[in-house]
């Protein structure tokens, strides 16, 4: 849990000082490769579901567990595949390069 706290507040750190929104409703204005960027593209994503398995590590209801890999794979295909797919138009082959170079998840 503590390693996904971590994660997920290194990434809202490097958006910062990027000068680029957090929320992913509004304008991105740079492409963050800095930080836990340099390792994932989606280090929040990835911050909230160990935050979770910590959790259900936690409270022993391992059961809940059942739920994460559907869950990644909605977030997968229609949340981040919909977010690249704006950078990719907004940055073009600067955001490709970068997509080629680090992995989605890990």
């Amino acid at each position: 849990m503590l390693a996904g706290l971590t994660l997920m507040g290194s990434f809202v750190s490097s958006f910062r000082r990027a000068n680029t929104a957090v929320d992913p409703g509004k304008p991105t204005t740079a492409i963050v490769t800095s930080g836990p960027y340099r390792l994932t593209r989606n280090p929040g994503y990835l911050g909230m579901a160990l935050v979770y398995t910590g959790i259900a590590l936690l409270a022993g209801a391992l059961w809940t567990l059942v739920a994460l890999l559907p869950a990644l794979a909605v977030i997968d295909r229609a949340v981040i595949a919909r977010e690249e797919r704006y950078l990719e138009a907004k940055f073009g082959q600067d955001y490709l390069a970068y997509k080629a170079r680090v992995r989605r998840w890990l």
